[in-house]
């Protein structure tokens, strides 16, 4: 009955699962869920990426046109001239009565500031400081942006971090081909800009002689055709909706031709400006826009209700789910060019692994000899514990499919001696207790009760620390506190319920044989 103790019992039970999920991960070949490596140890593509955050207030400006436009349309406010420029826009109201009403419209509009007003005449811009938090908010958005993009693509943990006030770092680990390297370039820096713009059918047939600057002049955008650059089509500088108001976007396949397209879904307030647009707009054309080319220009014959809208041209089936995740994780708010790429060779990581392998093997090995020369078979039951603890954080890392980056293998290798540290303080109380004439059965009682307070309060002020670089260090620190983490978790498991265990099962042995230098290398001391 001895042998049989629930602490046993769950130290077996971890060991077991610890051991199964951890032998996929050591064999690559055999099937299951395995660690995946980082950049540095696996290799992949490391991307320097810089932000053109002067493009995101020109963005923001054209967002300011729209709501101007759309709430003078729902007040019946007349307005001519609304011109878009880089850093400000101006129009003109016609009635001198709506001015008020124009005025308090801007007023709830956060770092607006009026550059001009003469008499009806507006000339409105931002504020030096809102440009200064537009570009901020734009390199925090094309982090977020671009990491939901890599994420939804199933590249497993990418990392994607900001440097300095306009750079993005993106390292990621596992592109093999060039193909994959290829496809996942397109999909960072993709701008996925969807604009629902009004087609001027006045100026339709001037489309193919008129210029970029005329037709900038008369407050319209030149677009060409997604399918073909000669048929272009003269649209209103302003869109009816953006990107900003897609809710999803998904893959489908046309009824008639079987060719790819992506349907897109709108949000509420999307959904209803859609609706409005398309009842007061009857037989003119809505061109469907994806980052400044114009992919379909269909007539309107109804209202469209429901929010939703199609995007159709000669997609491929990879081309097509590009966009649609680009779409449903957001539009980049500014342009994203890519200053530096390198690639990064499997041979780094095989080096690594080699080195960070041997320094565990031999610190371990060392770990051991001490253990079991200073303790007896003590070390060796510790010992034991350490080497379940290994499997418990590969096969827990595995479950998960976390991945495994040089500082996380630093961590791995901290861990048995966090390990080893927690049996090292138990193991001293016993023996301080045995010296002092207490049986067995108490020292270990005692000396686990003493000790636990000490590892509980280490253990608990580690895990917090970890927490801590967990939420504001980079890909690579993360990788160290998730690997510390789980290993000082698993300790407590080991050292604690573990090691106890094997004590209660062999407690009867002990104190038969009264050999207590030989179980606890006490020596010749009384």
């Amino acid at each position: 009955m001895n042998f049989l103790n629930y602490r046993l019992i769950i130290f077996s039970i971890v060991t077991i699962f610890g051991l199964l999920f951890s032998i996929p991960s050591f064999f690559q070949e055999i099937e299951g869920k395995k660690i995946t490596l980082g950049l540095d140890l696996q290799g992949g593509i490391y991307m320097l990426l810089g932000v053109e955050t002067e493009k995101a207030v020109e963005t923001k400006i054209k967002s300011i046109a729209g709501a101007v436009r759309y709430y003078a349309d729902q007040n019946d406010i007349l307005i001519e001239d609304l011109t878009i420029n880089p850093n400000d826009l101006s129009f003109i109201v016609l009635d001198e009565a709506e001015v008020k009403n124009i005025d308090s419209m801007l007023a709830t509009i956060q770092g607006l500031e009026i550059v001009k007003k003469d008499a009806l005449e507006y000339k409105i811009s931002l504020t030096p400081l809102e440009k200064d938090i537009t570009k901020d908010l734009a390199v925090t958005q094309a982090v977020e942006t671009i990491r939901n993009r890599l994420d939804q693509f199933g590249l497993a943990e990418p990392s994607v971090t900001r440097q300095g006030t306009t750079d993005i770092v993106v390292e990621l680990a596992g592109i093999k081909t060039i193909a994959e390297e290829q496809r996942a370039r397109e999909l960072i820096a993709k701008p996925a800009n969807l604009e629902l713009m009004a087609v001027d059918e006045k100026l339709a047939d001037q489309a193919n002689i008129m210029s970029e600057e005329d037709a900038k002049s008369t407050g319209h955008t030149l677009l060409q055709d997604a399918k073909d650059p000669n048929v272009k089509y003269i649209v209103h500088q302003i869109p009816i909706l953006t990107g900003a108001e897609v809710a999803d976007a998904r893959v489908a396949f046309d009824s008639q031709g079987g060719s790819p397209i992506i349907n897109f879904t709108l949000s509420a307030f999307g959904g209803k400006v859609f609706g409005d647009f398309t009842a007061k707009n009857i037989g003119t054309r809505l061109a469907v826009v994806l980052d400044g080319k114009v992919f379909s220009a269909p007539v309107i014959r109804e209202r469209i209700g429901g929010g939703s809208g199609q995007i159709s041209g000669g997609f491929t089936v990879e081309e097509a789910g590009s966009v649609a995740i680009a779409l449903r994780s957001g539009a980049l708010p500014a342009p994203v060019i890519v200053l530096e790429k390198r690639s990064v060779g499997p041979s780094l990581g095989a080096d690594s692994i080699q080195a960070s392998l041997l320094a565990l093997l031999f610190g371990f090995g060392l770990v051991i000899c001490f253990m079991v020369v200073y303790y007896g078979i003590s070390g060796v039951i510790a010992s034991l514990a350490v080497v379940s603890n290994i499997f418990i954080i590969i096969a827990v890392m595995s479950a998960f499919g976390a991945t495994l980056t040089l500082p996380g293998m630093a961590g791995l290798v901290l861990t048995v001696g966090i390990a080893v540290d927690s049996n090292i303080i138990i193991l001293e109380r016993v023996r301080e207790l045995l010296r002092d004439g207490h049986g067995v059965r108490k020292a270990l009682a005692e000396g686990y009760g003493k000790a636990m307070r000490a590892i509980l309060d280490s253990n608990v002020t580690q895990v917090l620390a970890c927490t801590i670089l967990y939420a504001y260090g980079t890909g690579a620190i993360k990788g160290f506190a998730i690997t510390l983490s789980i290993g000082i978790l698993a300790s407590m498991i080991t050292a604690i319920l573990g090691t106890y265990g094997i004590y209660l099962a062999s407690l009867s042995k002990i104190e038969k044989s009264k050999r207590y230098g030989l179980w606890f290398g006490l020596g010749g001391q009384k």
